[in-house]
């Protein structure tokens, strides 16, 4: 796999978090830059390192995981999705949902690495540099990650309430497209 069909790849593995990065800043507008680091870190992290979890499983655990793959990432997104929705419409809800919370933080690092993990899979059937395929794929998330909240964090002092339910909506559309291509193909 060459390097710029990797670039690609790692931008497409991306943009669920920075879907997701971006419904951190609206939830918590007041994020300061070492929090967002750690947001960012353990999305980058949890997205370049599912992948080597696939690769070293390769195609024994292709048939296990593909099935219910996208069920996972569905379930997860969905129900995140939801609470950050119910959640909004409460007075207190910012301190009912922190996106700064490692349990919150790990969840959705996981939702969105999950097709991450069957691209790993597919890395161990195509000759591919793992330690740079991971490297790529953890910078661009990171950055995506990065901008995301910051365009999350500058939209919600504009929009308010309507842009924090827009983040559970974001979350639950990206669970649905999840599971829409994985049932459709």
């Amino acid at each position: 796999m060459d390097f710029l069909t990797l670039i690609l790849l790692s931008i497409g593995l991306s943009l669920d978090s920075f879907a997701v990065s971006v419904s951190c800043g609206l939830i918590k507008k007041q994020i300061l830059f070492w929090q967002a680091v750690r947001i960012a870190f353990f999305l980058a992290l949890f997205q370049a390192f599912m992948p080597v979890i696939g690769w070293l499983g390769g195609i024994s655990i292709k048939e296990w995981i593909e099935p219910i793959d996208h069920w996972i990432a569905f379930g997860l997104l969905v129900i995140t999705g939801i609470k950050m929705i119910v959640e909004s419409l409460k007075d207190d809800y910012n301190k009912q949902l922190n996106p700064m919370d490692l349990k919150f933080i790990i969840g959705i690092s996981i939702a969105t690495s999950i097709d991450a993990l069957a691209v790993g899979i597919s890395f161990a059937i195509v000759e591919v540099n793992i330690l740079l395929a991971i490297i790529i794929i953890g910078i661009v998330t990171f950055i995506a990650s990065m901008l995301g909240i910051r365009l999350g964090k500058d939209s919600g002092y504009k929009l308010g309430k309507r842009l924090e339910k827009l983040g559970g909506v974001i979350l639950i559309a990206i669970g649905v497209k999840i599971l829409i291509e994985h049932l459709v193909v």
